[in-house]
């Protein structure tokens, strides 16, 4: 059932920084403050624009953004730009300008064949080969309006670092498959299962379909499994079992904290996670549904790591869509990271079981042990 407890006033927090293992980040959960990064960076960008999005719309976010890149092609700027044909409605007449303007475009999968079955569900911006901006949101006005207008509460960071050098040869490995007309799904799973994350404190994990888990996968499951503290958000949650089984042992030995979406553009997605709750409540895990707007957030930390980008946690997005996730490990950030998602806790219903929990939702119980 639905709560009917009405939404608590809320507002996004301020942005917060970190520098830290050699690299500056920004956290940005303001969908204002986001939008205003992305065009501040193609307007000022002196030599290239490389950029993915899975969406990227014909709408009131979707066409200043295009015509900031029109201007920044017609002032010298190499720009390529890649666009999800799967997750985007816009049109091709809808980009000619920038391709006109001389800049790189294409979409991901832009013919109906097996290889349109993979979703590139991946976000980024590089600037000038020096800074980057992540994260879940897409080019759409809905992930950058207020909570008022039930925006997509959702975050993006900006990063300055090594970790560039890393999005770059990525989004290389993108492009030329994107423009191979021949390019096989074979080819996108060899290129996931070859990524090397290495195992630094800053490592850029990819998702995608292949055979054996992904890096992303692995990496985050393997911190589960040692793991004795998990704060999460996220806008879908309903892991592989293997993956609930990880946390409801993390929340025997430790403690669990979930928040997750009560409003969403797909009610099935809430009731998935739904179906989780009973046996995470029974291990220990204190759950939360965020109340204000439609969530879209993809944020974890595990200990002292950090974990953020464009994956969710359910199937599709372990298993299946290519994915792009930063983990970050280092203890004052994940603290940091802690105390955002306080704010947002504190903008959440707590489910029965958890602290001060009052909502209980007719679920079906997990089979899984």
């Amino acid at each position: 059932m639905e709560s009917s407890q009405s939404s608590p006033s809320f507002s996004y927090p301020d942005p917060f920084y970190a520098d830290t293992q050699g690299h500056k980040f920004c956290f940005m959960p303001d969908g204002v403050h986001r939008f205003d990064a992305l065009l501040e960076m193609i307007q000022e960008a002196k030599q290239s624009l490389h950029m993915f999005y899975y969406m990227f719309q014909d709408d009131l976010a979707g066409n200043p953004v295009r015509d900031a890149l029109v201007a920044a092609a017609g002032r010298g700027v190499e720009i390529s730009l890649i666009v999800d044909r799967f997750g985007s409605d816009a049109s091709e007449e809808f980009f000619q300008p920038l391709i006109d303007a001389g800049a790189r475009f294409c979409f991901f999968n832009a013919k109906v064949s097996r290889r349109y079955l993979v979703r590139n569900h991946q976000k980024m911006t590089i600037a000038d080969r020096h800074t980057a901006l992540l994260g879940g949101f897409n080019i759409s006005e809905h992930y950058f309006n207020p909570p008022a207008e039930n925006g997509w509460c959702d975050i993006g960071v900006k990063v300055e670092g090594p970790l560039v050098d890393d999005l770059l040869d990525w989004f290389a490995l993108l492009e030329d498959w994107a423009q191979n007309d021949r390019a096989q799904l074979r080819a996108v799973r060899q290129m996931v299962a070859h990524w090397e994350p290495g195992d630094g404190p800053v490592r850029l994990l990819v998702g995608g379909p292949t055979r054996s888990p992904n890096n992303w996968s692995r990496t985050v499951k393997r911190d589960l499994a040692k793991g004795s503290r998990l704060d999460l958000i996220m806008a879908y949650f309903s892991p592989p079992r293997a993956f609930r089984r990880h946390i409801r042992r993390l929340a025997r030995r430790g403690h669990a904290r979930l928040v997750m979406a009560a409003k969403s553009d797909n009610s099935a997605t809430v009731a998935a996670a739904r179906a989780t709750y009973r046996a995470l409540l029974y291990a220990g895990a204190d759950i939360y549904e965020f109340q204000p707007c439609k969530l879209h957030m993809k944020l974890l930390v595990i200990d002292d790591a950090v974990y953020f980008g464009s994956a969710n946690f359910d199937h599709r997005s372990i298993r299946l869509n290519l994915e792009l996730m930063v983990r970050v490990e280092d203890s004052a950030l994940a603290d940091r990271v802690r105390e955002f998602i306080n704010k947002l806790s504190e903008a959440s219903l707590p489910i029965a079981g958890s602290p001060g929990g009052s909502a209980v939702f007719s679920s079906p119980p997990s089979t899984t042990r």
